[in-house]
C-alpha cells in the first residue's frame, strides 16, 4: 500500500539553499536516509528526527509534510 504522506524536503532544501549532504550532517542521519525520506520511500519518521529537520531547515512540520487523497 502506497502512502499519502508526501515529504517536500526536496522544496525545502531548494527554499534554503541546502544540500543533502548538507542537511544529513545538521540532522545526524545518512545522506541515503534523507534521500529516502526526500524521495517519499520512507515507511516511518521518528517524532524527533522530524524535529530534528525542522530545526535544521527552519521550518514546521507542516512545511515538509502533506496528505494526498
Amino acid at each position: 500500500m502506497e502512502s499519502n504522506i508526501i515529504f517536500n524536503i526536496d522544496v525545502m532544501l531548494a527554499k534554503r539553499k541546502m544540500s543533502v549532504t548538507e542537511l544529513s550532517e545538521k540532522v545526524g542521519i545518512t545522506i541515503a536516509n534523507v534521500s529516502i525520506l526526500k524521495n517519499g520511500k520512507a515507511k516511518a519518521i521518528k517524532v524527533s528526527t522530524l524535529a530534528k529537520l525542522c530545526e535544521a531547515l527552519d521550518c514546521q512540520p507542516g512545511d515538509l509534510l502533506e496528505y494526498k487523497k
